[in-house]
C-alpha cells in the first residue's frame, strides 16, 4: 500500500482537462455515427426525389410538339404499311385508298346520322314525365239551374 501513497496526485486543473478530453474523445466517436446516418438520410431523400421527378414526368401531358411528332410518325408508318400492302398484292392491283375518321364521316349521308333525343320541357317533382301521367278528365260546361 506503500506504493500508492507514493504516486503524485494529479491537481484538480489536470483532472478537469482529463475529463475534458475523454468527453471530446467520446462525441468525436458519436459525430462519425451522426455522420454516416445523415448521409445515408440525404441518399435516401434524393432517390426519393428522382423518383418523384420520374413520376410527374410519365404524369404530364403531350406538348403540341410531341403530338405534331407523333403524328408525323404514324403518317410515315402508314406509308410503308400502304407500301408493304400493295408490294404484296402486286404491281397489278391498285394500291388502297386511304381514308380517315373525317373522310369516312362526310361521305355518310345526312340521313343517316340520328338526331339527338328530345327531354322533356319540365320536370315534376315525383320524378315521372308527362307520358306516364293519366290523362286529365275532360271540363264539363258548368251546369245550368
Amino acid at each position: 500500500m506503500a506504493e500508492n501513497d507514493d504516486a503524485p496526485q494529479p491537481s484538480r486543473a489536470d483532472a478537469v482537462r482529463g475529463a475534458a478530453v475523454q468527453a471530446f474523445q467520446a462525441t468525436a466517436g458519436q459525430a462519425g455515427v451522426t455522420r454516416e446516418r445523415a448521409q445515408e438520410l440525404a441518399d435516401e431523400l434524393a432517390s426519393a426525389a428522382g423518383k418523384l421527378i420520374g413520376a410527374f414526368d410519365e404524369l404530364r401531358p403531350a406538348t403540341a410538339d410531341e403530338v405534331r411528332a407523333l403524328r408525323t410518325e404514324v403518317r410515315d408508318l402508314g406509308a410503308r404499311v400502304a407500301a408493304l400492302e400493295s408490294a404484296l398484292k402486286g404491281p397489278s392491283a391498285p394500291a388502297p385508298a386511304r381514308t380517315t375518321a373525317k373522310s369516312a364521316a362526310a361521305k355518310r349521308p345526312a340521313a343517316a346520322k340520328k338526331p339527338a333525343p328530345s327531354k322533356p320541357a319540365t320536370a315534376h317533382k315525383s320524378g315521372a314525365t308527362t307520358a306516364a301521367r293519366k290523362p286529365a278528365a275532360p271540363k264539363r260546361p258548368p251546369a245550368s239551374s
